[in-house]
């Protein structure tokens, strides 16, 4: 019994030492994309709980340890998670905000109003940045990218795996974007509304376009006179389609389209329930796309 048992210690030891890589990123969907690259090799952590605001977080003592400990870490930017720049100060290890990546697609807020008077999301400035970059694959391909690479460095072990895992992400989202094209480009024109200004990369990588945003905080209901300026605006749409969005209860919608030609459905651009694994940024892709498609298509 000895001899095989020495056999297999020495063979450990000459076996390549895999790396205790921590991954963390800060909203879901950039765990979704880590997933993709990561798979088989490891598994990354999420700082935000779902529902959470990520212009409006307060960081918890275990969520400061988890920044601490990580070995990399990936967030938007500060125009998003607005609570990240002073406490990532302190922190050692290798942090990026990926709107920062050299050829990302960026694009800003509109300075119009959105949907009645003075309407335009309040988190989102005119002229600031639209922080929502990950719903266009082109720019999920370019920070998977990113992460592989960083992995390979800090894991040389899986440096192959992760390149094969990349490769095959990327070869996912062709066939994606191939597939939201060919069921959403034909519904151009059709007049919706949601209820956070989220979606643009989304809609212009796919030919779509919302009618206006009917800006809403979780914390401070709409007045009488900005819900009856919504409900103006659906009135004079016709047969349309309003999104609401998670966590937001639906309540509102249904109150303002009460007794009109209105379709209720709901989007999730962080991907709420979507299960974390190698193909879940594409099932939220997707997701958004077979709700935008179910509804506008019954118009």
């Amino acid at each position: 019994m000895f001899r095989p048992l020495a056999a297999l210690l020495l063979a450990g030891c000459l076996a390549p030492a895999q790396a205790d890589v921590r991954l963390l990123t800060s909203v879901k969907p950039l765990q979704l994309i880590a997933a993709a690259v990561q798979d088989g090799a490891g598994a990354s952590a999420v700082l935000l709980p779902p529902g959470a605001s990520p212009h409006h977080y307060a960081l918890r003592p275990s969520d400061v340890r988890a920044l601490r400990e990580a070995t990399l870490f990936y967030w938007i930017g500060p125009d998003l998670e607005t609570f990240l720049p002073k406490v990532l100060d302190g922190r050692r290890q290798p942090s990026l905000a990926v709107q920062e990546l050299p050829g990302l697609q960026l694009r800003h807020f509109a300075g119009e109003s959105a949907a009645g008077e003075d309407e335009h999301d309040h988190a989102h400035r005119p002229g600031s940045l639209d922080a929502h970059l990950w719903l266009l694959p082109a720019n999920a391909r370019l920070i998977a990218a990113r992460m592989a690479a960083d992995l390979a460095a800090a894991d040389p072990a899986n440096a192959a795996r992760y390149q094969a895992n990349l490769a095959a992400f990327e070869t996912r989202l062709d066939d994606l974007d191939r597939r939201l094209k060919a069921r959403l480009e034909r519904l151009a024109g059709k007049p919706y509304f949601v209820f956070h200004e989220a979606y643009d990369y989304f809609e212009a990588a796919y030919g779509l376009e919302h009618a206006g945003v009917f800006s809403v905080s979780p914390d401070v209901p709409p007045g009488a006179r900005q819900v009856a300026g919504m409900r103006q605006r659906l009135q004079e749409a016709g047969p349309t389609c309003v999104f609401s969005e998670p966590p937001l209860q639906p309540r509102l919608a249904q109150t303002l389209s009460a007794g009109l030609p209105v379709r209720l459905a709901e989007l999730d651009p962080l991907g709420s329930a979507v299960p974390v694994g190698p193909q879940g940024y594409e099932q939220l892709l997707e997701r958004l796309g077979e709700e935008l498609a179910g509804c506008l298509q019954a118009l």
